[in-house]
């Protein structure tokens, strides 16, 4: 039993190892040039390559006995991309919709189990900052969250998450997703410390990617559906949307197809 743990972290520890072999130069791999190249055992190589195939991890090549990286590798290397990639475009918009709206503006990335924010831009000019820690595991219930489960493409995955929930506390948040997708904006009136939100989601060509927020006090952040900051939060992460070639599902659409055209959401 306590040479388990130390089995499985070799295992991995090959697996990254043989991953770590294709690359521009070397998009396909047969067992015989991975044999030499990890210095292992052929049998070994075989074992692990046939494992790796069955997972989804590799596929096989166009030679006889070879392998490229597979479907979920590409997959996962283009969520990565595609996170990067937002993260650099994001802070010029949160920058100007923090101008414009004077509140705290926030993009959000979906983590394992909900929203976890990512970038922050605060209102310096204003003595009155809201502030959010980079970071943070936004719960179901905040706005960014229902923002991202209205167009979540698996559908499945947001009923696993409301599954635990009381029946009365998931009927509200399916309400508000429903909500959210026929509006194209969360918002979240101001809460016992009197903190307001409005979100809105950010496609990439693969769905949604990621959620803008302006967040702020109540009497900072008006929450009507056609207040200035709320038509400002909808204009950025439509102009984020653009940049990161995704497309606004229609508001009739069923979220696990997000190949619509995308709506005009500018005033």
């Amino acid at each position: 039993m306590a040479q388990q743990p130390q089995s499985d972290i070799q295992a991995v520890s090959r697996m990254a190892q043989i991953l770590g072999l294709f690359g521009p130069e070397a998009p396909e791999l047969s067992v015989s040039e991975a044999t030499e190249r990890l210095r292992l055992n052929r049998t070994t190589v075989h074992r692990y390559l046939t494992s790796m195939t069955a997972a989804g991890l590799l596929e096989r090549g166009s030679r006889p006995a070879s392998y490229t990286p597979g479907a979920l590798i590409t997959q996962l290397g283009a969520f990565a991309i595609g996170q990067r990639r937002i993260i650099q475009l994001a802070p010029a918009h949160l920058r100007e919709l923090t101008e414009q709206a004077g509140v705290t503006s926030v993009l959000s990335l979906w983590g394992p189990s909900g929203p976890v924010v990512s970038l922050v831009e605060e209102d310096a000019a204003h003595g009155t900052i809201v502030t959010v820690r980079v970071g943070s595991q936004l719960a179901l219930d905040t706005a960014q969250a229902i923002a991202f489960m209205a167009y979540l493409p698996d559908q499945l995955q947001v009923d696993r998450l409301l599954a635990s929930l009381p029946v009365t506390q998931r009927t509200g948040l399916l309400e508000r997703i429903a909500a959210a997708r026929a509006l194209g904006l969360s918002i979240y009136p101001a809460n016992q410390r009197g903190i307001s939100v409005i979100a809105a989601p950010v496609f990439a060509d693969a769905g949604v990617c990621a959620t803008i927020a302006a967040i702020g006090t109540d009497r900072m952040l008006p929450t009507a559906q056609d207040a200035r900051t709320a038509i400002a939060v909808r204009k950025t992460a439509t102009a984020l949307t653009e940049e990161m070639g995704g497309t606004w599902p229609a508001p009739d659409d069923d979220p696990s197809d997000l190949t619509s055209d995308k709506n005009d959401l500018s005033d």
